[in-house]
């Protein structure tokens, strides 16, 4: 095994906080590491703002451009996984509003079978989420398909925890009712 295959192998243990320490200093493996890392998740996020799996890849590719340009002014490395969160929601509703307002919309919810595996009926989940207001169903998808922590989506979305756990017991009272109790 080659010594760079070594120091591949042992970016993929190190914390988020290390890796995001050293692509700040300019380690681009660190940050590829960073990004397979997190991508899936955050592209399953940005689907369901945006409605358009077809626009993932597009924010996907600016939300990395501008994570690489400013990782050296994190403050807190540590949180780097709330802190892409926060890009790719500005990224998407840049795009979104960029976006004349007839464009089609792709109604398919995000690849996360397992957070959605519970439900019975996936157009009935996506139309019961679509009237949710904005702010549940955001904590709702940080949480049940990105997998944050109740700190993350507080720091992602920068109100406090305590709104987060507000929020995401109603979107889950608002989908159970939608959904007849089949959540």
């Amino acid at each position: 095994m080659e010594s760079s295959d070594v120091g591949a192998d042992v970016l993929t243990l190190a914390s988020d906080g290390l890796l995001a320490g050293r692509a700040a200093d300019g380690d681009d493996r660190a940050f590829a590491v960073l990004l397979r890392r997190h991508s899936p998740v955050l592209r399953a996020y940005v689907n369901r703002l945006t409605r358009r799996p077809s626009d993932a890849d597009d924010v996907l590719q600016e939300v990395a451009l501008t994570a690489w340009k400013a990782l050296p002014q994190l403050q807190n490395p540590d949180s780097v996984k709330a802190w892409l969160f926060r890009i790719a929601e500005r990224q998407a509703f840049a795009m979104l509003r960029r976006q004349p307002q007839t464009a089609e919309i792709d109604e398919e919810l995000p690849s996360a079978e397992d957070s959605l595996a519970r439900f019975d009926d996936r157009d009935q989940l996506r139309s019961a989420l679509s009237r949710l207001p904005a702010q549940q169903a955001r904590v709702w998808v940080l949480r049940e398909v990105g997998g944050l922590s109740y700190d993350e989506i507080a720091e992602t979305l920068a109100v406090p925890q305590s709104t987060v756990r507000g929020a995401l017991a109603l979107a889950r009272k608002r989908l159970l009712d939608a959904m007849g109790g089949t959540a």
